[in-house]
């Protein structure tokens, strides 16, 4: 539960995010906050999130006492191979702008929730735009209007039969392939975007999808071994933190 309530102010956009999955929705303090969830909500490795979680009390250098409360806190499924070892992710989102108007304000507060994260075994990352705002945001902000309505077997069937055929397929290529038909093609490509967004088909979401994007089974296990590695980033501990945090890599236990 949150410890601070979210209230609509004139300073930036408020509001609430709709998780159709678990039937429960997250309050948000600004846009940015709204595409951090929207990233949590498509990965379906993640267990759950909380919003304003929690609030650390702290002394800053002057010896004032001070408060300091995260955006949220992340919790990673451990049911899965890929994400067992996952440690609570304490997260806060912030323009880069913000950081470097008010960085000798926020620095403390950040130590902080570092001090707060590593007595308890969780971790602590600050993003950005920078990671948010990307062709990945385009493309997930998309797919995920296809998980609100239920499965048609019946559609999707063909669609993953057909394409563990092809090499290459792309959309466009795999509907012609099955019907030469506009209306069925049009029928059919809600589904194959359904497939998508629960991972059963892959594509390069780093790059912004079109009926021309190269997909694939996701079962495949050439493919599933050249998409996972960039779930193991080493590059430094924010960096693998804040990948984790904001890319959904599925495979098959999910």
């Amino acid at each position: 539960m949150a410890v601070r309530k979210i209230r609509a102010n004139c300073r930036s956009v408020t509001g609430l995010v709709a998780d159709d999955q678990s039937a429960r929705s997250t309050a948000y303090e600004s846009s940015l906050e709204r595409d951090f969830i929207k990233h949590l909500l498509f990965n379906k490795n993640v267990l759950k999130h909380e919003e304003q979680p929690l609030t650390i009390d702290f002394t800053d250098t002057s010896g004032k006492q001070r408060r300091y409360t995260p955006d949220l806190l992340v919790s990673y499924r451990k049911d899965v191979a890929l994400t067992k070892d996952w440690r609570p992710l304490l997260a806060e989102v912030k323009y880069r702008s913000d950081l470097f108007q008010h960085w000798a304000e926020l620095k403390p507060k950040f130590r902080a929730a570092r001090a707060y994260a590593r007595e308890r075994s969780w971790d602590f990352v600050v993003v950005t735009e920078q990671e948010l705002r990307t062709s990945y945001l385009t493309n997930i902000t998309f797919l995920l209007e296809f998980r609100k309505h239920p499965v048609n077997e019946v559609l999707t069937r063909p669609l993953l039969e057909t394409v563990a055929g092809m090499s290459p397929a792309t959309p466009a290529s795999l509907l012609t392939f099955l019907s030469n038909d506009a209306t069925q093609k049009a029928t059919l490509l809600p589904a194959l975007w359904q497939l998508v967004a629960n991972g059963r088909i892959g594509v390069d979401l780093e790059k912004r999808l079109t009926m021309r994007t190269p997909i694939w089974l996701r079962r495949s296990k050439e493919r599933r071994e050249r998409d996972e590695p960039t779930a193991r980033v080493s590059a430094g501990s924010s960096h693998r933190m804040r990948g984790q945090a904001l890319r959904y890599f599925p495979h098959s236990e999910s």
